[in-house]
């Protein structure tokens, strides 16, 4: 129902900065909650920011330490993440999903089952 494609990620130096996009496409109507991930080798998928299409809530990890920013532009079909002072702990590939399925981005929003929609992922590379 919904296809979604991430861009924007690439190599940079600790403290640089970058702006990932997801962009999604789809005979979508209706709203629906929205997330970005990243996980790294061998490591569980973790949950970074979740917001929705219609606006009026967002959800944060507190591990982010107010570094990350999420935003969309829901004219551009686009939900953006703003990565700032990255340092190599932020290596990962990041992904975008969505919950179509409805079931909410509550207590629960940071969990990977919650989301039935995944983008193929953009890399991260953080190092000096």
């Amino acid at each position: 129902q919904v296809h979604l494609v991430e861009s924007g990620g690439g190599s940079v130096q600790p403290g640089g900065s970058l702006r990932l996009s997801c962009t999604r496409s789809g005979d979508i109507r209706r709203d629906y909650y929205m997330a970005w991930f990243r996980q790294s080798p061998g490591k569980e998928r973790e949950g970074l920011a979740s917001t929705y299409t219609g606006g009026g809530v967002t959800y944060y990890s507190d591990s982010l330490e107010g570094r990350f920013t999420v935003s969309q532009d829901n004219a551009k079909r686009t939900l953006y993440l703003q990565l700032n002072s990255l340092t190599p702990e932020d290596t990962a590939m990041y992904f975008c999903a969505a919950d179509l399925r409805g079931l909410g981005a509550g207590g629960s929003w940071s969990k990977a089952g919650q989301y039935n929609y995944w983008g193929q992922g953009t890399q991260v590379t953080v190092s000096s």
